[in-house]
């Protein structure tokens, strides 16, 4: 209960400084925000100074920010995060219907890097020091220093463009997750190994794993009744951070394969200066955030003998 109250307190936290912090960035960005917006809504090609006097009159722009911010955070509060300035449709509406693409093509990764990574990591730390260790070592550190923009460019110029094997970008069947799905995946998959690797080694130098193997238990008996559930620990733990992860590269990887999720709707927004909108998708990536670490915390404490007995 302690744990649920916590994470309410911060998640009403999160939401007035979301809230707070983007309405001051976007009211700080340089240019005639009326200008971007009547853009967002007809076209850059069809705006002209009365289009955005138009939108400058309707939408009231020039006002002062206070009132503005506060009436956000009144609506907010009756879980109202206003309309788009540029679609007039409800904020909510459109943040529904992208979370659900962003929150597929996150999971597609998710799976994809516990997929790869954990399996190379409990084999290399029942060998630390072997030449499996040693290459899961430099590849993992390699694929971790490549920027995600960098590793979706390679992806599709040997997957989709010399191979042919799967399309560059699109939306809508099976085969359009791999690629922005890996792309996500590859960078998560190396922490994953070393982490996997790292609790691996620890565990297998404790008593309890040589007393099991003592007892007759073979290493993959000892692995699946004793070693799986401490190493899923520190993994679990570390799926929190991953997120963070997750959610920034969701942001380049979606406008770099066209995937019409949150991440493309949020840099589309801020170049629309459609502050509402804004403000709501950073706050659902926010809360989101915190109830990620939420079932983490509840998770932990279920699988952790040391806590559940």
């Amino acid at each position: 209960m302690k744990v649920l109250v916590s994470r309410l307190v911060q998640a009403v936290m999160v939401a007035i400084l979301i809230g707070t912090a983007t309405f001051i960035m976007m009211r700080s960005l340089p240019g005639d925000a009326a200008w971007r917006i009547a853009a967002g809504r007809y076209g850059y090609d069809n705006v002209d100074a009365a289009a955005a006097d138009t939108v400058r009159g309707e939408l009231g722009i020039d006002g002062p920010a206070l009132p503005a911010l506060l009436q956000w955070l009144s609506d907010l509060a009756r879980f109202d995060f206003g309309n788009s300035l540029v679609s007039g449709q409800p904020v909510m509406d459109e943040i529904v219907h992208q979370l659900g693409a962003s929150a597929s093509l996150a999971l597609v990764a998710l799976l994809l890097s516990l997929v790869i990574g954990p399996p190379f990591g409990i084999l290399a730390g029942l060998r630390p020091g072997g030449m499996l260790d040693r290459v899961l070592l430099v590849a993992s550190t390699g694929v971790k220093a490549v920027p995600q923009f960098l590793m979706a460019l390679v992806l599709i110029v040997l997957l989709a463009v010399h191979l042919r094997w799967l399309p560059a970008a699109g939306h809508g069947e099976l085969r359009h997750f791999i690629l922005p799905g890996l792309t996500l995946a590859l960078g998560l998959a190396a922490v994953n190994a070393r982490i996997t690797r790292d609790a691996m080694a620890r565990i297998a130098d404790m008593p309890f794993w040589r007393f099991a193997q003592w007892k007759g238990l073979s290493e993959r008996q000892t692995l699946l009744r004793h070693g799986l559930r401490n190493v899923s620990v520190p993994l679990i733990t570390y799926l929190g951070l991953q997120f963070v992860t997750l959610v920034e590269g969701v942001i380049i990887v979606e406008s770099i394969f066209g995937w019409p999720g949150i991440g493309h709707a949020l840099v589309h927004a801020i170049f629309s200066r459609d502050v509402p909108m804004v403000q709501g998708t950073a706050l659902v990536l926010g809360l989101g955030f915190v109830i990620v670490n939420s079932a983490i915390d509840l998770a932990v404490r279920r699988l952790d003998p040391r806590v559940a007995g």
